[in-house]
This record gives C-alpha cells, sequence and structure tokens, in this order.
C-alpha cells in the first residue's frame, strides 16, 4: 500500500535506482509530498534505538534507512 508522506525537514536521501547502479543523491526540500510504501524497522545507535524505514516509490526507485523524525502521513 502506497502512503503519502511530507517531509519535515530538508534533507539529502540516497536513492536506489536498482542494485545494479550506484545510489544518487537526491534533496528533498521541506514539505515535499511523495507517496511511498514504507517498511519500518529499528537501528540501534551511539544515541539508542531510532525507528527508521525504507521507502520505495512509486517509480521503483527506493530510500534506506530515512528516520521517522523526517517525514509525517498525509493520508
Amino acid at each position: 500500500m502506497y502512503h503519502t508522506i511530507q517531509f519535515r525537514v530538508e534533507r539529502k536521501i540516497d536513492i536506489e535506482l536498482s542494485r545494479k547502479q550506484p545510489l544518487e543523491r537526491m534533496l528533498v526540500k521541506v514539505d515535499a509530498c511523495l507517496r511511498a510504501q514504507i517498511r519500518p524497522y529499528v537501528v540501534e545507535t551511539g544515541r539508542g534505538p531510532v525507528e527508521v524505514a525504507d521507502l520505495f516509490f512509486e517509480d521503483r526507485t527506493s530510500a534506506r534507512t530515512i528516520p521517522f523524525a523526517c517525514f509525517s502521513f498525509v493520508d
């Protein structure tokens, strides 16, 4: 299921086009809305556990390990 998400902060994210190609860096502006499938999980950092998600966009690209603090759900 795709959700519309809105970014709360300006952030550079690495976009994976395919596993065979190098990552591309993309700047996502504040209030940018994108549709994505969300795969949430928790990673352990030096400051403790952080909730993150892998985002799978409608154009078949993806972004990995994006903190939930960076975006919110619109729908």
